[in-house]
């Protein structure tokens, strides 16, 4: 089946370039009027498909909406109704099912994240600072002598110097291959996964189409997005890593086995021992491998790692991982801890997670709730993600070795969620019905 590509966001469906700077806004809406006409504004400059893979165009800017945005809107109510309960509740509402307590509870969160107020969300992404500010200015310019919407938060992003994330790991290399749409997957062991399982109106993994925003009009062509903001404790990590190591080797090698892959990208299964920039580097290998065959206990990649909690492949795990394939994205905010630092700077610094898919419910909760905060499905009952779970100081890691398993105890949490909402993200016509709508 082949998807409308043209009636879908790129932000949607497209990697963010590399390297990357980039610019997320929230608005909220005080009269509707005028946020129907920021939409016809903002149309035009709202990229679909895949336009720009050519490196010509590489600038898109994204328009997503919350519940309360759609609402603020105007949208009918048997129109709003039509929703998952899920998105009709919000993040901060889900919060303890998907793990954000302690300093993570949408009551330490920032604001506006939480509070309603957050409406549309905008992210504009380039490969080129000259060419977003360009970008950026067309947007401000779709604001001027507009009244009635306000911008309420502001975000930069950027790639860092080291092309890495601020805990030093190469980033944005997993993308899964969608059928029906003209973009390789980067793993080209994996069996295509239908177009259902992203866009609204296919179907997908269980052969039926899912459930649907109603009128067709608003809810075919869109996806679900979770967006978050999360601190990162670099320093902890750091401290953690120095704490439980004897020497430089064997932080690298305990780092690289929470994380399921090495700084440079090279994933364990395919350099088990040491690094490999050049394998890291290489975007035709350094995503090739599958873990049933050669690894399915773990002793390369342990099942408790980051990336194969986040996406198990053809690992033997208890359900379906191909149920709960995301879209994942992530763009760095903030400066690096400088080399070797071991205490906390205080400067703000993690990464802007964008998360996409058509079910919200049973890809990012479940993903959240059972695989990055529980340890169920690869025998490891209450054992939660050494890098993204909520560990409080009581967390713990097991890596699999011969003759006997290692168990670190004791985990802090490596990182804070600082908030999050969940949107929707529409078609074009979508997105022109909205603009349309009339009291």
């Amino acid at each position: 089946m082949t998807v409308e590509i043209d009636d879908v966001q790129s932000g949607a469906i497209r990697p963010r370039p590399v390297p990357y700077v980039g610019k997320y806004l929230l608005l909220r809406v005080d009269d509707r009027h005028a946020g129907r006409a920021l939409l016809r504004q903002l149309l035009p400059l709202t990229a679909s498909g895949l336009s720009g893979a050519d490196g010509e165009h590489d600038t898109w800017v994204a328009v997503a909406l919350t519940y309360q945005g759609l609402r603020a809107l105007g949208v009918p109510q048997e129109s709003l109704d039509s929703f998952p309960q899920a998105f009709r509740e919000g993040m901060a509402a889900r919060a303890d099912l998907i793990g954000d307590v302690g300093e993570s509870a949408p009551d330490h969160w920032e604001a506006p994240f939480g509070t309603g107020e957050v409406h549309l969300a905008l992210s504009a992404l380039s490969s080129d600072e000259a060419r977003l500010e360009e970008e950026l200015g067309r947007v401000r310019a779709a604001f001027r002598g507009t009244s009635g919407v306000e911008v309420i938060w502001e975000q930069e992003v950027r790639q860092l110097p080291t092309g890495r994330t601020t805990f030093g790991f190469r980033d944005g290399i997993s993308h899964p291959n969608i059928e029906g749409i003209d973009l390789p997957g980067s793993n080209p062991g994996e069996v295509p996964i239908k177009a259902g399982e992203f866009i609204l109106g296919y179907p997908d993994e269980t052969g039926h189409l899912p459930d649907m925003p109603q009128p067709d009009v608003l809810g075919r062509n869109g996806t679900y997005v979770a967006v978050r903001k999360i601190h990162t404790d670099v320093a902890a990590w750091r401290r953690f890593l120095r704490t439980n190591s004897s020497s430089a080797e064997e932080e690298a090698l305990l780092a690289a086995k929470m994380v399921g892959r090495w700084p440079s990208g090279a994933p364990l299964e395919l350099a088990p021992e040491h690094d490999d920039p050049e394998l890291g580097a290489d975007g035709h290998r350094n995503n090739d491998f599958l873990y049933r065959e050669n690894d399915d206990r773990g002793f390369r990649c342990p099942a408790g790692a980051h990336i194969r909690r986040i996406n198990p492949r053809d690992a033997t795990i208890i359900g379906d991982a191909r149920m709960h394939r995301l879209i994942r994205r992530g763009t760095t905010y903030g400066p690096p801890l400088p080399d070797g630092v071991q205490e906390d700077d205080g400067a703000e610094r993690g990464l802007i997670g964008a998360f996409l898919g058509a079910h919200l419910e049973r890809q990012f909760e479940f993903i959240k709730s059972e695989w990055v905060n529980d340890g169920n499905f690869i025998g490891s009952p209450g054992e939660k993600d050494p890098v993204a779970g909520h560990h409080g100081g009581t967390g713990s890691v097991t890596i699999p070795e011969k003759p006997i398993r290692r168990r670190l105890r004791n985990l802090p949490s490596f990182v804070v969620t600082r908030g999050g909402e969940y949107c929707f993200l529409p078609g074009l016509r979508a997105l022109r019905w909205l603009a349309e709508l009339e009291d």
